[in-house]
């Protein structure tokens, strides 16, 4: 995966159950794939106990790439390390909604 210039990424939330807990709590997966034009047709899931950007860091370590995904946050530090953000057309339309 990390071998391709685009990679498509984004995080959804699922409920975990913690041993010896009787609740639930928050964790995520975040799914990490190549573009439908790549050679390579491949998705990557990555379980973490949170949403904080540092577990897209940490899975994409120094890969410098381009990354298709939303406006959410914790993206923004990997874009100050050298990956390049184009964004989404869904994230480009609410942007453009909520300017008007």
């Amino acid at each position: 995966m990390l071998a391709q210039r685009v990679v498509h990424a984004d995080e959804t939330p699922v409920q975990m159950l913690a041993p010896g807990e009787r609740k639930t709590h928050r964790a995520y997966v975040w799914a990490y794939s190549t573009t439908p034009f790549s050679a390579l047709k491949a998705v990557v899931y990555d379980f973490s106990p949170s949403r904080a950007g540092e577990h897209a860091r940490n899975f994409l370590g120094t890969w410098n790439g381009k990354m298709v995904c939303d406006d959410f946050a914790g993206y923004k530090a990997s874009f100050e390390l050298g990956i390049t953000d184009i964004g989404c057309m869904a994230a480009h339309v609410v942007s453009s909604l909520t300017c008007m």
